[in-house]
């Protein structure tokens, strides 16, 4: 009898060792394309972009996270203006940046984190050049946030 209590034990240890471990050890999930549009955080992207675009840094800073938010009150003046201006230059409208997303967007989400990359490749007579653009987002029980 004993040796079937240990190994009913040593089971039951294993059987909880792989169900918490499972969590710990999942994978990733991925979102692709036009799929993206319809997640909270592609949500937030989208309309962080359109603010940006837009020229409401203000508005769109409220869409990151408490700390990066802390950090654009921090900055002087001066230092928001070229801020703002070198990402309004950067930006696209909502309806470019959806299409982006459509065409070459992948959404990675890790438990609280996620990230977005949107690949972009360009051909012409010169050749071919891939942009990228990666945007870390932070979700929560109110959302998702931009976190850089």
């Amino acid at each position: 009898m004993r040796p079937f209590r240990l190994t009913s034990q040593l089971a039951a240890l294993a059987v909880i060792l792989v169900a918490s471990s499972s969590s710990a050890f999942a994978a990733a999930s991925e979102i692709k394309g036009a799929a993206i549009l319809e997640h909270p955080c592609g949500k937030t992207s989208v309309k962080q972009m359109s603010l940006v675009h837009a020229g409401k840094m203000d508005q769109a800073i409220l869409l990151g996270t408490t700390a990066m938010q802390d950090q654009w009150k921090a900055m002087s003046a001066e230092d928001k203006k070229m801020m703002g201006g070198m990402m309004k230059d950067m930006s696209t409208s909502d309806a470019d940046y959806a299409a982006q997303l459509k065409a070459g967007g992948l959404l990675v989400i890790d438990g609280a984190n996620a990230t977005l990359t949107v690949k972009q490749e360009h051909k012409d007579a010169n050749g071919s050049s891939t942009e990228t653009m990666t945007q870390q987002l932070l979700i929560d029980a109110k959302g998702c946030w931009i976190s850089h």
